[in-house]
């Protein structure tokens, strides 16, 4: 299974995970949300990459132009609610792509055991289709786990992308453990060393969904 760590690269993505991050700067929701959509954009631009292409002969006013263009039919899941403005960015260069939501949310047992719930699904089927499925924050792999077994309802797909701005280590090696190796690729804007007691990744940034849409009770 590849994993990409665009933290190991020179990018402007770099800046925008700079800002995600820092606190003097991430409380305006915004310029969060924003980055966000900014850093989805850039992943989409590099998966587009790695897509199956052929060329079309385009009819433009004076001529036929051939212009090579993906094949590939997309899916673009996202985890709700920190992943909307992640979403977006990705739609913004899929723009034919269809749309999946899954809800995911952690259960809490008392102030350090939970579950994760998954309690709504919204997918057209994807059987041999592209899936890429958003979560900004990684940390343990269950909810993305989870979240895929719930796309598996909706068929089987012929490769998987996960897209991630930051991931700890940890689930980087669930996500190994139970994604299928031979069809996943892992994409992350960085991979953070650990998680914390709470299960809230190290140093990552916080409460994603908060800082983008306000605190929930």
């Amino acid at each position: 299974m590849k994993v990409i760590d665009f933290s190991q690269t020179n990018s402007i993505l770099n800046q925008y995970v700079a800002e995600i991050r820092n606190v003097g700067v991430q409380n305006d929701r915004l310029r969060f949300r924003r980055n966000i959509e900014r850093i989805g954009e850039i992943m989409a631009y590099e998966i587009s990459k790695k897509l199956q292409y052929s060329v079309k002969n385009i009819q433009t006013p004076l001529g036929i132009s051939p212009v090579s263009t993906p094949d590939n039919k997309l899916v673009i899941s996202t985890i709700l609610r920190a992943g909307l403005p992640f979403h977006q960015g990705f739609l913004s260069y899929f723009d034919q792509a269809e749309n999946a939501f899954v809800s995911a949310y952690r259960k809490y047992k008392d102030k350090l055991k939970f579950d994760i719930h998954i309690e709504y699904i919204a997918s057209p089927r994807i059987d041999e289709k592209t899936l890429i499925i958003t979560d900004p924050m990684l940390a343990t792999g269950s909810s993305m786990e989870l979240s895929y077994q719930a796309m598996l309802t909706k068929g089987h797909p012929s490769e998987i992308h996960i897209a991630s701005i930051i991931a700890s280590q940890q689930a980087i090696e669930h996500i190994k453990n139970v994604f299928p190796e031979d069809k996943t690729t892992i994409w992350c804007a960085a991979i953070d060393p650990e998680i914390n007691e709470h299960s809230y990744i190290v140093p990552g940034l916080g409460d994603a969904g908060d800082l983008a849409y306000g605190e929930k009770e």
